[in-house]
C-alpha cells in the first residue's frame, strides 16, 4: 500500500515550498508522487488507485474525479487531503456519506479574500475603474468639478458573517466603526465579540449602508437573494462589492443597475465563470472587475499548504482536523 501525492510541479512549488514537500512525504511514507499530466485518462487513474490502495491521497486543482466505486478498487482509502477549495467535481456525496474523510483549505485563505474585499471597497470609493479609463484611454484629468469620496466614517454593511467577514472587520475598522451585518444563523454573541451591529433585515442592510459587502454562503435559500430591489436600495454614490459567491446575486439585475451608474460596483465572483466576453458588466467605468483572484494569492498558497501539513500531522496522531468537508459543507459548496 502506498499513499498518493497527486500534484503538478507548479502546485508543489507554490503550495509546498521551502521544505514543506519533504515534510509531507515523511508523513505519508510509504508514498508515491504522481504528476497529474502523467495520468492520461480516468482508466489510468482507477488503475493507479487499485495498484497502490492508498490510505491517504493529497491533491489539489488537477485531481481527477474519484470514481464512485473507488472503495472497491482501493478499499484502504480513508482520507483525501485536498489542498484547494470546492471538491464537488472530484468527490461524490456518496463517498462522504460512506465515511470518506475529506478536508480542504478551509478558512486558511480567509485573510487574503478579506484583503481583496478591502481593495475593491477602496477602489470603488475612489472610482479607480472610472479614472483608469479616463486617464489611460481618454487622457483626462480631474478639475474643480471633480467629486471624490473617502471610506472614513462610511456606514459599512456585510451580508454574511463567516470567517472571511470576521477577517474583514479588523481591516475596515481603521476607516469606520459604523459596521453592521446580516446573517440569520449567526449567534448574537459573535456579533458582540466583533463589536458589529446586527441589521434587522437584508432590506435594512442594503438601504442603510453606504458600502455593502456580499459574503453570504450560497444555499438554496440564498440563491439570487440579492435582488434588483435590494441593489436599487443602496444609497446614491454607494458601493456594492461581492467577493463571496456570484450566484447569491441576481447578475442580470446587477447589470441593469450597474448600467445606470448610480452606484459603484466591485466584483471578483460571478454566476458563471469565466465571465463571458460579452457580459453586460464589462466596459462600465463604474464597475471594477477582477477574475476571481481573491484568494489565496499565489504567494500565500503556502497558507493552504501549511493547513494541509497540520491536518496530516493531526490525522497521524489522532488529533482534530480543520476544514473538514462534511455533508452540510458539501451541500453548500459550489
Amino acid at each position: 500500500m502506498n499513499n498518493i501525492i497527486f500534484l503538478a510541479k507548479d502546485e508543489v512549488e507554490t503550495f509546498l515550498p521551502e521544505g514543506r514537500m519533504s515534510k509531507i512525504r515523511f508523513l505519508l511514507e510509504p508514498c508515491v508522487v504522481i504528476n497529474p499530466e502523467e495520468i492520461i485518462d480516468q482508466e489510468a487513474w482507477i488503475r493507479l488507485l487499485g495498484e497502490n490502495n492508498p490510505e491517504i491521497i493529497l491533491s489539489a486543482w488537477r485531481m481527477r474525479a474519484l470514481p464512485k466505486q473507488v472503495l472497491d478498487e482501493a478499499p484502504n482509502l480513508k482520507y483525501v487531503c485536498y489542498l484547494t477549495g470546492t471538491i464537488r467535481l472530484v468527490i461524490s456525496r456518496s463517498l462522504i456519506e460512506n465515511g470518506l474523510l475529506v478536508t480542504n483549505w478551509g478558512d486558511s485563505i480567509s485573510r487574503t479574500i478579506s484583503e481583496c474585499a478591502l481593495l475593491l471597497i477602496l477602489g470603488c470609493v475612489r472610482k479607480v475603474g472610472y479614472w483608469t479609463q479616463k486617464m489611460h484611454v481618454e487622457g483626462d484629468w480631474s478639475d474643480a468639478s471633480t467629486v471624490t469620496q473617502s471610506l472614513f466614517e462610511k456606514r459599512i454593511g456585510i451580508h454574511g458573517f463567516g470567517m472571511i467577514a470576521r477577517k474583514l472587520v479588523p481591516l475596515i475598522r481603521p476607516f469606520s466603526d459604523r459596521i453592521s451585518a446580516f446573517s440569520p444563523g449567526v449567534p448574537q454573541s459573535l456579533f458582540d465579540e466583533f463589536d458589529v451591529s446586527r441589521a434587522d433585515s437584508l432590506e435594512v442592510l442594503f438601504s442603510e449602508n453606504d458600502v455593502v459587502v456580499e459574503l453570504e454562503a450560497l444555499t438554496e435559500e440564498t440563491f439570487r437573494i440579492v435582488s434588483e430591489k435590494l441593489l436599487r436600495s443602496i444609497p446614491p454614490s454607494g458601493v456594492f462589492v461581492n467577493v463571496g459567491r456570484g450566484s447569491v446575486v441576481d447578475e442580470q439585475a446587477l447589470a441593469r443597475v450597474a448600467k445606470e451608474g448610480r452606484i459603484q460596483i466591485g466584483l471578483d465572483v460571478y454566476e458563471e465563470e469565466p465571465l463571458s466576453k460579452d457580459s453586460p458588466l464589462r466596459g462600465l467605468d463604474n464597475v471594477l472587475l477582477l477574475p476571481h483572484i481573491g484568494g489565496p494569492t499565489t504567494d500565500r498558497r503556502v497558507d493552504a499548504g501549511d493547513r494541509a501539513l497540520a491536518n496530516l500531522r493531526a490525522y497521524r496522531s489522532g488529533g482534530e482536523l480543520k476544514g473538514i468537508i462534511d455533508l452540510e459543507v458539501y451541500d453548500r459548496s459550489t
